[in-house]
This record gives C-alpha cells, structure tokens and sequence, in this order.
C-alpha cells in the first residue's frame, strides 16, 4: 500500500513543479535586480529595495488579495494575458506566480550579499583593458558569485515549496488544479481524523526544505573551492 493516497502524491508532484517554474522565472531578473541594488547608483534606488522587499514585510494574504486585483479575468494584468490565452488567477501557473513573488526577496537578497562581497577593483581592472560593463559582468563578476546564485536559488525553491498565503488568497485550493503542498496539509486539518494525513505531508515538506538548503550548502562550497583553486 503507498504510503501517500493518489491525491496526496499529486500535491506533492504540483508544489515541486510550481517551486521549479517559480525559481527558474525567477532568478534572472532575481541577478539583474540584485546587480542593480549592489551596483546601482541611481534615482529611485531606496524604492526599488522597498518595492523588492516588500512581500516579506506585506502579510501574504495582502500579496495574494494584490495578484488577484492585476491579474484576474478582468483585473488591468489578466485581461491583457487573456487576449493570448494565457490565465493565471485560479490557475497552477499562478500558484507558481505567488510563489515567485514571495520568494524573490531571498533570492534578490543572497545575490545581492554575493555581489557586494565581490572586490570592485576586479571588476575596474576588467574594465581598464576595454571590457565593456556586460563583458566584466559575464566574466569576472558571475563566475564570483555563482556560490550566492545557488544560494539565492534553492533558498526560493525551499520558499516556494512552503508559500500557503499568497497562493490560496490568488488561486484558491483546488484539489488536483492548484492545491500545493501547504494547501493540502492546510485541507486535511479542517477534515475529522486528518491529522496523520496531514502529519505525513508535514515530514515530506520538513524533508524536502532540509534536503534543499543541505544541497545548496554544499554546491555553493564546492563552487566556492573551485573558484578558489583557480585563483590559487
């Protein structure tokens, strides 16, 4: 007998595939925004930081009632998507939306430490010999804080994989369609005799967060020997 019931599996199978697709949208404009954070010099940059870090501070009902105003069927956002048939309100994709959105502060964040750990007088020495800003970036600054990309990556895959909030407010909990990991635990409490449904799901989640944040521990060392061999 599986130690999961067919529904149970499918919610585990839907939070990894919106965790997955939420980290992969979000990580390169997640290294351009904290590019422009540690770099940047520039009008509006206080605002950026604050508008960047806002779904960590906002409670995430409030981040999933906002995603639901821009992008439902008739919301500014979700109307314009429509037209090419594309639909996020009450829909897996927006489930991975709202996650992406939540986590994208821990990823900002990490890069961002990454970045500024990085020695500037590399980075000019590059530009010096005629290496344009893109050039110094792609190959003296990228190859440096890969260790924090890694970081930042699986730190918002391990966030995705645990958002409730934002995502029940925006896509609902739809058994099979939109119901993530936190969701059916969520489900099975509100059920008489539920508790060891919802207790089992509860060590998956426990492990796979665990499981996460121990591979991004030891990428980002060994990323981080490597480049130090090379510079030895």
């Amino acid at each position: 007998m599986s130690w999961l019931s067919p529904p149970e599996w499918q919610a585990v199978a839907l939070s990894l595939k919106v965790a997955g697709l939420a980290t992969a949208c979000s990580l390169p404009p997640g290294i351009a925004v904290a590019y422009l954070l540690a770099r940047g010099r520039f009008v509006g940059h206080g605002l950026l930081n604050g508008l960047v870090h806002l779904p960590l501070i906002l409670p995430p009902v409030v981040t999933g009632y906002l995603l639901l105003l821009g992008f439902a069927p008739n919301g500014p956002l979700g109307a314009a998507l429509a037209r090419v048939g594309i639909a996020l309100a009450f829909n897996w994709k927006g489930a991975a939306l709202a996650a992406a959105v939540m986590a994208f502060p821990l990823m900002v964040r990490a890069i961002r430490l990454a970045i500024e750990a990085v020695d500037p007088r590399l980075e000019a020495a590059a530009s010096t010999l005629g290496a344009s800003r893109a050039w110094v970036f792609a190959t003296v600054t990228l190859p440096l804080i890969v260790p924090g990309i890694i970081a930042g990556a699986i730190t918002a895959f391990a966030k995705a994989m645990g958002e409730f909030g934002a995502t029940i407010t925006f896509v609902s909990n739809i058994p099979g369609q939109t119901q993530t990991l936190p969701l059916a635990i969520y489900s099975q409490l509100q059920v008489p005799g539920g508790e060891g449904s919802a207790a089992k799901l509860v060590v998956i989640s426990i492990t796979l967060a665990l499981g996460a944040l121990l591979v991004s521990e030891a990428l980002a060392k060994r990323v981080a020997a490597q480049i130090a061999g090379r510079d030895a």
